[in-house]
């Protein structure tokens, strides 16, 4: 049996300590990339740790309620995590956009701007250096740069026209590890956990992210009336905010699956 790490923090400690007295009001709510699956040069590779999906069912099994908040579509998610059979998983997709449970798919009809932003990226991509590649989400369009020459110094360069046909489109412009996303307002993991906590009356939150877009559900969770725990798991490209708000730092999408083991071990036993 491997040993639950300790969080560093004494809220983190505390909130560990309300999942493991009471799993059935207890969530467990994790980003996709870079947390169950390594982040990959091409989005459609991007498959979950081998052990991730049997993790979160002995987790699910022992009553306590698993979630997803991902920027992808719901349903691929599921798709590449191999998570369908996850008792009682909410997927949520789009950053609350859309939302997958019980087999189903449900979601609202695209920000009309994204057409015309799926458009122009696809010129700036068909234009700009090699290693640009567009990825077509439904509800929102990214341009990634990680198989550029220069990932950074493409973004950099790119980033005022981006910003620009948010404007003209009436989207906004989240950055990520070398992606620059146009997705639809007043959408953001904060806002999506927040409703999810509501709908499921839990009170006490593990929620476990890697990126600048999970620190919006950070924030989320510090206004909340939650016992909470933040688990970063981390690489190089991890932002130092998260990393320094983080109650527990884990190595990367094998770390997070090994702690979900030793949570699932505990609540078993």
């Amino acid at each position: 049996m491997s040993t639950l790490p300790t969080p560093r923090t004494q809220v983190g400690r505390a909130a560990l300590a309300a999942v493991i007295a009471d799993p059935g009001r207890a969530l467990v709510a994790l980003d996709y990339d870079g947390t169950l699956a390594p982040i990959v040069d091409r989005p459609e590779d991007a498959v979950a740790h081998p052990r991730a999906a049997s993790a979160l069912r002995a987790i699910a099994s022992a009553g306590t309620r698993v979630a997803i908040v991902t920027g992808r579509p719901a349903g691929e998610a599921v798709r590449l995590g191999g998570l369908a059979d996850v008792p009682g998983l909410v997927v949520l997709g789009h950053y609350g956009l859309d939302r997958w449970s019980e087999g189903q798919v449900v979601a609202p009809e695209p920000h009309p701007g994204v057409a015309a932003a799926r458009r122009a990226v696809a010129d700036m991509v068909a234009d700009g250096p090699a290693g640009l590649a567009l990825e077509d989400k439904g509800h929102s369009v990214a341009l990634h740069s990680r198989r550029a020459a220069d990932p950074s110094g493409v973004l950099t360069a790119l980033r005022p026209r981006v910003e620009q046909l948010a404007r003209e489109t009436g989207l906004v412009v989240t950055p990520g590890r070398h992606v620059l996303e146009l997705r639809p307002p007043d959408t953001d993991k904060g806002t999506a956990l927040r409703a999810l906590v509501a709908e499921l009356r839990t009170t006490s939150v593990v929620f476990v992210g890697d990126d600048v877009g999970d620190l919006a559900a950070v924030r989320a969770l510090r206004e909340m009336d939650v016992s909470r725990l933040v688990v970063c798991s981390d690489s190089v490209e991890s932002p130092s905010e998260l990393r320094e708000q983080a109650d527990l730092v884990v190595p990367g999408p094998p770390g997070v699956v090994s702690f979900l083991e030793s949570l699932a071990q505990v609540l078993d036993s």
